[in-house]
């Protein structure tokens, strides 16, 4: 699967995978959390992600030292803007309930995840 329209379609499925799931989560257990807390998170983890995508698959395009840089500022990025929405989503939102960290970790890992799939699918084709 190549080329980022197909990534971004794969995204949104794997984003509707973890609403649904979210939803049955929430409707078939005990646990406190809230439907919105997780499209909210979803949400913004994709856009990241689509962001990350963006820059790190349009650096492959290029020469190979584009392609190094492309890849470090994308993950520096990804970094940078997971840290921020960290922040917010604990010290401005004030979500520190017990369920909403683990919540936010489990998010951040999943997509996390995704985003190193993508990343070596793509460099395992390509020769050094």
């Amino acid at each position: 699967m190549k080329g980022l329209p197909n990534y971004i379609i794969l995204l949104c499925l794997f984003v509707l995978l973890i609403i649904i799931t979210g939803f049955f989560l929430i409707k078939f257990t005990s646990v406190d959390l809230v439907l919105n807390e997780i499209i909210i998170l979803a949400f913004v983890f994709t856009v990241i992600s689509s962001l990350v995508l963006f820059i790190f698959l349009r650096g492959q395009k290029r020469e190979p030292d584009s392609q190094t840089i492309h890849t470090m500022v994308s993950v520096i990025l990804k970094f940078i803007l997971e840290l921020s929405i960290a922040l917010t989503w604990f010290f401005i939102a004030k979500k520190t309930a017990p369920a909403s960290v683990i919540l936010f970790f489990i998010l951040y890992l999943a997509f996390t995840l995704f985003n190193i799939f993508v990343i070596l699918n793509t460099l395992k084709s390509k020769s050094l």
